[in-house]
């Protein structure tokens, strides 16, 4: 079930995906404080434009939650890793805790490191 949220992305296809969703879904990230469904749609569905694919690191059943790796591909060929946590109830994704990773290819060498910017 898991799997179709990401594919729902990469179709862009909105019925998909607010069929899996719950109605009292909520959604975290760096830059999201737990926003509810409605915002969820306004601010973050657009992304699916630009989503090309994703490659699944891993997945990780935990109880009612599942721990998601995985590497998304861009239609401008960008890439990144993420991680989220995706908690399901009822057969319904009720809430997404989202970790960003980095730029693939990373930006530092192997074995190397960026330095962090001043603020």
């Amino acid at each position: 079930m898991i799997w179709f949220a990401y594919e729902a992305y990469v179709a862009s296809d909105r019925a998909a995906i607010e069929r899996l969703i719950a109605e009292d879904f909520h959604f975290t990230s760096p830059l999201d404080n737990r926003i509810d469904r409605m915002t969820y749609f306004e601010r973050c569905w657009p992304n699916s434009e630009w989503i090309k694919s994703f490659d699944f690191i891993d997945l990780v059943p935990h109880g009612d939650r599942v721990f998601v790796t995985y590497e998304c591909h861009s239609t401008n060929g960008n890439s990144f890793r993420n991680t989220e946590i995706v908690t399901v109830r009822n057969g319904r994704i009720v809430e997404v805790e989202v970790y960003f990773g980095w730029s693939l290819p990373h930006k530092a060498e192997p074995g190397g490191f960026l330095q962090e910017k001043e603020e």
